[in-house]
């Protein structure tokens, strides 16, 4: 019998230097670092996690994990909460 595979939940994680602290405007989107696009959100918060303890001298710099999987499929957390 084989085994159901693990729901994907799919994450992305993005990074680059804000204009202000105040707003999550990049300065310059073309400078916007893709770091990766992971199947979870503990993968993706690990990555996350290194990225902006390497970026920690930058106040400006910040890293965002987006959550796919909800722009995907809007309607599955109301789903699961039934």
């Amino acid at each position: 019998m084989s085994e159901s595979p693990q729901q994907q939940l799919l994450h992305l994680v993005i990074g680059g230097e804000l204009t202000d602290l105040d707003h999550a405007t990049f300065k310059d989107l073309d400078q916007v670092e893709i770091v990766g696009l992971y199947p979870n959100y503990a993968s993706a918060h690990a990555v996350w996690r290194s990225k902006a303890q390497q970026s920690v001298d930058n106040a400006h710099m910040r890293y965002f994990i987006v959550h796919l999987h909800r722009l995907l499929d809007p309607g599955h957390d109301a789903k699961t909460a039934r």
